[in-house]
């Protein structure tokens, strides 16, 4: 094994109604006053916000909800929620929905916790998170793993064109994270199937690192590529199996909780590579699209542009997960490659640009995606292989 830090102090309450234990979880961890952030208006019409409501009034913590969080969040609305969140002197946040209410949630609680700063001052760096309140989450779609991870993304839309950015720190770790996977049966099947790809997504980005070796990890990491293979086609056939949905709830945490990954961190600040983020990340900030979906837009042309980097890791991936039997690597690693684009296939997720935007972009549409995916071609992505910006627009080319 390589050196790694590792820290995952996420309290996990998994099965069914266990969001009716919001007011206890709350309290335990020195709540008294709790602004709820959710979503649309279906986590009200489901009776899910009421539930979490009678649960905090039950162990006397005070409660005021809002809603408004729409996919890709936009900073506005976590400003307004933080403004919230001062008025109404909350001293805990929960979140009550998917990756992007969550997100958001992290930011509520670091500028509430830091009354004068603004939320964009904590993902432009020029404020620390030092002060933030405690963040709970009750989980609703199994994706983004935001529940159990240090990161958080927010798209400026104060900003033209709009920039999406992330954020890595542990004060973005919850206290707590409410998992029923029941919460999930009501999805459209367009996002149950961009969410188990955001979760394949999560632990390929930890597993196609430079520093191996780490073969314990590598393990964690193929189970759950296989599990997520089995489960997540099953979820959007079969909303109501509760085992496929509890299995694709899981792997969403355990994904982007850091464990498939221990070991490929080095020296560095992360472990992996996250090529395909950024690449996705840059295409949802100018065109508002699901975030799991732009992942499988670019992840095909992203593995066959970096393949040659270490083609020997990608023909461990195509033996290991699907049990490919071709002794040539390359062959293995191509045919492992269209087994993965198979599987975000069955699923309904695009495996091209054009087919993500309903267009095909032109060149200077392209242009501008890499440009705004390397921050004004100033730094380089990736870390299997290292692509500046021409290596990326190469790649956003391939996937159209």
């Amino acid at each position: 094994m390589q050196k790694f830090v590792y820290y995952a102090p996420t309290e996990i309450v998994f099965g069914r109604e266990t969001e009716k234990k919001t007011g206890e979880l709350v309290k335990k961890h020195g709540g008294t006053r709790a602004l709820v952030v959710y979503g649309g208006s279906s986590a009200v019409k489901s009776g899910l916000i009421e539930r979490v409501m009678d649960s905090l009034e039950e162990a006397g913590v005070a409660a005021m909800a809002t809603g408004g969080v729409v996919p890709n969040p936009l900073l506005s609305t976590a400003r307004r929620m933080a403004q919230e969140a001062l008025d109404f002197q909350a001293d805990f946040i929960v979140a009550v929905g998917g990756g992007s209410v969550i997100d958001t949630a992290k930011g509520v609680a670091h500028a509430a916790g830091k009354p004068g700063s603004d939320v964009w001052d904590f993902w432009s760096r020029k404020e620390a998170p030092d002060h933030s309140l405690p963040v709970g989450a009750i989980v609703t779609i199994s994706a983004a793993g935001s529940e159990t991870s240090n990161s958080a993304v927010l798209t400026n839309d104060d900003m033209t064109p709009p920039t999406k950015r992330g954020l890595n720190c542990d004060a973005n770790r919850c206290r707590f994270a409410i998992m029923n996977p029941e919460l999930t049966m009501t999805l459209p099947k367009w996002q149950l199937g961009a969410g188990a790809a955001d979760v394949f997504m999560h632990t390929s980005e930890r597993y196609f690192a430079k520093i191996l070796g780490n073969h314990l990890t590598d393990e964690f990491a193929e189970g759950l590529f296989r599990d997520i293979i089995k489960y997540g086609p099953v979820t959007v056939e079969h909303p109501e199996d509760y085992e496929a949905a509890s299995e694709v709830m899981w792997c969403g945490s355990i994904s982007h909780v850091g464990i498939t990954g221990l070991g490929s961190q080095g020296d560095g600040p992360r472990d992996g590579d996250w090529s395909c983020h950024q690449l996705g990340l840059a295409i949802s900030a100018l065109y508002d699209s699901t975030h799991g979906a732009t992942l499988t837009a670019v992840w095909g042309s992203w593995a066959r542009y970096v393949m040659s980097e270490n083609v020997g890791r990608f023909a461990e991936f195509a033996r290991k997960v699907y049990g490919i039997c071709e002794a040539d690597d390359e062959k293995a690693a191509a045919e492992g490659i269209a087994k993965t684009e198979d599987f975000f296939r069955s699923m309904g997720m695009p495996l091209t640009v054009t087919e993500l935007l309903g267009k095909e972009p032109t060149d200077e549409e392209l242009e501008a995606i890499a440009v705004e995916c390397t921050y004004g071609r100033t730094r380089t992505i990736g870390g299997f292989k290292e692509l500046g910006y021409d290596d990326i627009l190469a790649i956003y080319r391939m996937a159209r």
